[in-house]
Order: C-alpha cells, then sequence, then structure tokens
C-alpha cells in the first residue's frame, strides 16, 4: 500500500515585535507591546482614541519624534530599530498617514518617480525613463479612477481628503511592499471612494504581502478577509480573535475588555 505524505509550508514571519515600550516627548504610549505577524496575512487593530494604534504604525514606519525605551522589532529577520525610514521603505514596509502632508513645489509625478526609482536603485533593479513610468503609472491610475492630470499637482496640495487617500494607495501599489501599514484609510471616506481603494488593497493582497490595518471603522470586514483581529488599550494587545469579537465590542464597548 502505497503512503501518501503530506507537507505543509511555513509561512515566513515578516515582523515580529516583542516586548516593545516606547514614548513621545517622555509620555509612555506603548507598554510591553507584542506581535507577530506571517506572510499573507491580515490584521486589524482596533482601540479607543489613545491607546496607541497610530503610534506603532510610525514607529513601524521610523517616525524619529518618537523613542523605543525597551524591546526588540524584527522585519524579514532584519532588526527594523537600526534601519533609517528610508531603508525601511526599500526593504518593503510602507505606512499609508492617516493626515498625509502637503509639499509645496513638489508635484505628485515628480515625488512618485523618485521614490519608486530610488527603491530600485537600493534592489539593484532597473531605473524608469519619464516615458517608461508614465506607462506603468497609467494602469494604477485607472483602477483607482484617477485622472491623469492629478499627478501635475502639488503634492497632496489643495487635494480633497479622499484623493488624499487614493494618492497614498498609488505609491503603495508603484512600491509593492511587503509589509503595508493603514492607519485609518478610511477615514473621512464615502462608500464609493472605501470601495475602490479596498479593492485596490485586495489585488496587491495576491502577491503575498501583509496588513496591519488600524481602524475604528467595523465596515472594513465588508471588503477584508483578516486573519486576525486585535483590541488594543493602554499600549497593549489585551484581546485577539475572529470576527465574534467585532460583534463582542459593537454590543458592549471597549470596558467590557478590560474587565
Amino acid at each position: 500500500m502505497e503512503n501518501k505524505l503530506s507537507f505543509s509550508v511555513e509561512k515566513k514571519t515578516f515582523l515580529k515585535i516583542e516586548n516593545l515600550t516606547a514614548s513621545i516627548e517622555k509620555k509612555q504610549i506603548l507598554n510591553n507591546f507584542n506581535l507577530s505577524i506571517k506572510e499573507n496575512e491580515t490584521h486589524i487593530i482596533m482601540g479607543p482614541n489613545g491607546s496607541g494604534k497610530s503610534t506603532l504604525s510610525k514607529i513601524l514606519a521610523g517616525h524619529p519624534a518618537y523613542s523605543v525605551e525597551t524591546g526588540e522589532i524584527e522585519f524579514c529577520n532584519k532588526n527594523l530599530l537600526e534601519m533609517s525610514p528610508e531603508v525601511r521603505s526599500h526593504e518593503g514596509v510602507f505606512l499609508a498617514f492617516q493626515y498625509p502632508i502637503e509639499i509645496s513645489g513638489v508635484t505628485n509625478y515628480d515625488f512618485l518617480r523618485i521614490a519608486f526609482n530610488e527603491k530600485q536603485k537600493y534592489l539593484g533593479l532597473k531605473e524608469y525613463d519619464p516615458l517608461e513610468f508614465m506607462e506603468l503609472t497609467d494602469t494604477f491610475l485607472k483602477t483607482l479612477k484617477i485622472k491623469p492630470e492629478f499627478l501635475n499637482r502639488n503634492l497632496n496640495e489643495g487635494f480633497s481628503g479622499g484623493e488624499k487617500k487614493r494618492n497614498e494607495i498609488l505609491q503603495m501599489l508603484l512600491l509593492t511592499p511587503k509589509l503595508i501599514i493603514l492607519d485609518e484609510i478610511d477615514s473621512g471616506l464615502d462608500i464609493d471612494a472605501m470601495k475602490i481603494i479596498y479593492e485596490a488593497i485586495g489585488k496587491i493582497k495576491k502577491n503575498n504581502v501583509s496588513l496591519i490595518v488600524v481602524t475604528h471603522n467595523p465596515r472594513v470586514l465588508n471588503y477584508l478577509n483578516p486573519t486576525h483581529i486585535h483590541i488594543m488599550i493602554n499600549g497593549k494587545i489585551i484581546k485577539t480573535g475572529n470576527l465574534e469579537l467585532i460583534e463582542s465590542l459593537e454590543k458592549e464597548g471597549y470596558d467590557f475588555f478590560l474587565k
């Protein structure tokens, strides 16, 4: 009788955070925070205002205003804390900001092309000339239903909230990250814009990327298929579960989890 052996392939760990304590202006925000994310996982993080969700996002991206006091962060088996923000981006970490900044005097097109080519250069890949880059970008503009003239405007200057969020996702599609952090990307969006953005995110998810989605809005579950849902309070994750966790949250509120 023939023996058939089945093998399961262990998924790579993209991100491992251990005992992270961090502060800003001497005020402690994260408190012994722990989180592990493997490839092709989607982690939803929910919590009340001031619980440290946005702080976590900015620390992962390398924001200089935040101080890491204790703990370790590994990204693809490398020490993330030793990397500059630029190197983190080149290595595959992407943060879509809750409030993208405006930059006068820099066109959206120039910003996107420079960011794209800097990553290509870092990875030893071919840099794109203006025509090649425009051809690449045109596909993503159609996906996000953005008009081409949008690229000629100054970066985020005069953009509506929805335009700023779509521009963040355009950057994401161009930079093909491994770990995507969405900090309340759905904030201020109408239903149509939310659908466009999450459909674009769904396409890039097929490339074995992992997501951290910081949100107050359970509606994102209509667009994403999360593998983990976390409740974060007072700088740490106090509960991890599945969709039933959202049902408990909507019925009882965050006070229920503190009990």
